[in-house]
């Protein structure tokens, strides 16, 4: 048998990979504008909120002022830059990369590819997370907590060197899409540069056995995460005389935002069944949401905490605890289940529907309740993660609010794939759970 020619071969990567016809975040007008605004807001949650700016936020009167001299002065635009902070960064990076290749871990599949193959993954995103704190508190311990409350004091310098870092990644990963034979996302091959970058062109950009995307979802950005978290603890401590004196509110943060990190990396394999790795590219989109957004914009809460320090008393504490219990039961358990049915286990013996293609979808237990219950479960948290500073600003409720809306995004994102694969199924499956998010309310 003769091999096929270099045509044929031609039209077989061609059907594999086939042009993007439809848009999301409105096209490529919608991806520049959140490619833009993305790196600023980031900024922005800073200079809204922080003592050097006055307030959280400043006084109206004087913020359009305030930022108009800013800008037009040259230290102010140098001031972004921190060489120290840039380097920091750099070695943090590295420090999640050699602990990928070394600390022991498991290597499991992923799901089929449309290749039909499945790329393999190496599990050790926890064990990276418990020799981080090591080393942190160990650090701590010898030094005091003065010394680490220099990502506080460096704070805009780091979000700079993360911005960098994602467009580097971005670019990198775009232009090494068009060399060799590469698998692309469904949705990032338009044939535009702007929305390709934005929302990723290559499905799996590796180099090596090096996965970026996967890397990046849960190393580097949740685990900073968590740093970031315990140098506002640091810093508070500085100021109020001693870890002992830290406040509740400030220790409720860091315990609720150091239990879901963990968690996810802890369950680091339920992540590869997740859109972000199945279906969508890896472009600048998710780079500067993993490396920049994630650990600089969530962390919000802690860093307003270090300058407005609020002391809740036990009944608050108590109150605040449960909504974030309450919360990751539901999100714990949901996955849990759905985890369990994928893998062939029913221990609850729950209810499903069965598909014409074969797929079998839940109708009982949390995925009976909503379609999306461990997106329930997600708010609980971000509103508790938000009560612990009190109702004198909003801007710190402002996680929740975004959060709200980009669970809308996803769940909509996920009925549309779903319609697709599905077809009249899916109609008949959403009467059979009609609400999406929230149960009995949307």
């Amino acid at each position: 048998m003769s091999p096929p020619s270099p045509s044929s071969a031609k039209k077989s990567t061609a059907a594999l990979n086939p042009r993007t016809t439809s848009y999301e975040f409105l096209g490529p007008p919608g991806a520049l504008f959140v490619t833009v605004s993305v790196p600023f807001f980031t900024y922005a949650l800073f200079f809204a909120c922080s003592e050097t700016s006055g307030g959280c936020p400043p006084p109206t009167s004087d913020m359009l002022d305030n930022f108009t001299k800013a800008v037009s002065d040259i230290e102010w635009w140098k001031g972004l830059w921190d060489t120290d902070a840039s380097l920091m960064y750099l070695g943090w990076y590295a420090f999640c990369v050699l602990s990928l290749f070394v600390l022991p871990g498991d290597w499991v599949d992923g799901v089929p590819m449309r290749t039909g193959e499945k790329k393999k993954y190496k599990i050790n995103a926890f064990s990276t997370l418990l020799l981080t704190l090591g080393l942190t508190f160990g650090y701590i311990y010898s030094n005091g907590p003065e010394s680490f409350t220099f990502i506080y004091e460096k704070w805009v310098g780091f979000v700079t060197a993360s911005i960098l870092m994602s467009i580097m990644q971005g670019i990198y990963c775009y232009a090494s899409s068009f060399f060799g034979e590469k698998l692309l996302a469904l949705g990032g091959n338009s044939g535009n540069f702007i929305y390709d970058f934005f929302i990723g062109r290559e499905l799996n950009p590796s180099v090596g056995s090096f996965d970026i995307k996967s890397f990046n979802e849960l190393r580097p950005g949740l685990i900073l995460w968590i740093l970031v978290d315990i140098s506002m603890v640091c810093e508070q401590a500085v100021r109020r005389g001693g870890m002992a004196n830290v406040t509740d509110s400030m220790w409720l943060v860091l315990a609720f935002q150091g239990l879901y990190v963990a968690d996810g990396l802890y369950n680091e394999p339920a992540i590869l069944t997740t859109m972000d790795i199945t279906t969508d590219g890896f472009g600048f989109m998710l780079a500067v949401g993993d490396l920049a957004w994630v650990p600089f914009a969530y962390s919000l809460q802690a860093r307003y905490l270090v300058f407005k320090q609020m002391e809740l008393g036990w009944l608050w504490t108590t109150g605040i605890a449960f909504v974030n219990l309450l919360g990751y039961y539901i999100f714990r358990v949901a996955n849990g289940e759905k985890n369990d049915f994928r893998n062939g286990r029913n221990p609850k013996n729950l209810q499903y529907f069965e598909t014409k293609s074969g797929s079998k979808l839940l109708t009982s237990g949390w995925w009976g309740r909503s379609r999306h219950p461990n997106y329930f479960g997600d708010l609980l948290m971000g509103l508790a993660w938000s009560l612990p500073t009190g109702f004198e600003t909003y801007v710190t409720y402002f996680y929740i609010g975004y959060f709200f809306v980009l669970l809308i995004h996803r769940q909509m994102r996920d009925d549309e794939n779903c319609e697709k694969k599905y077809g009249l199924d899916w109609e008949k499956y959403k009467k059979m759970v009609p609400y999406r998010i929230i149960p009995y309310i949307y």
